[in-house]
């Protein structure tokens, strides 16, 4: 599922699909990879296009954003703080309280099922999050 993009009214995919192929080298290979990997793991992700430019990845909030630098392809996790990481790919940012991230290296490899299993892990996050916004929401308004 695409949302349309501030790019011209080009649908994020697109927008992704794009960035993909102007990289044109390792780093758009390794993006594609991921997308896929987090499509795998969730069928009802949503692509959007926010930032000047930067990929992300939401199902009932973010799930995780694709950046693309010199050296590093990053995926960084809203709210990864607050996920299991056994397998330890979270490698960046990880003094914050909220965020992790996930650096890959020119040559590296992300374990796919691990990290399919972060996306699925995020998403449920989310989601439960969501449901508990709307059960105090819900009981704030029977209070007034």
């Amino acid at each position: 599922m695409a949302k349309a993009s501030a790019s011209g009214g080009q649908s994020a995919s697109d927008s992704i699909t794009q960035r993909i192929a102007e990289l044109g080298d390792w780093r758009g290979k390794t993006l594609a990879r991921m997308r896929k990997l987090i499509h795998d793991a969730d069928p009802d992700v949503v692509e959007e296009w926010k930032w000047m430019g930067t990929p992300i990845w939401s199902d009932h909030g973010i799930i995780c954003t694709g950046e693309s630098y010199k050296q590093v392809v990053k995926l960084t996790f809203a709210k990864g703080a607050s996920l299991k990481d056994p397998e330890r790919l979270f490698n960046s940012s990880l003094d914050g309280n909220v965020r992790r991230a996930i650096d890959i290296r020119e040559g590296e490899d992300v374990d796919a099922t691990a990290f399919k299993a972060l996306v699925r892990q995020a998403v449920t996050f989310n989601r439960l999050g969501k449901a508990r916004a709307a059960t105090a929401k819900a009981a704030k308004s029977k209070k007034a």
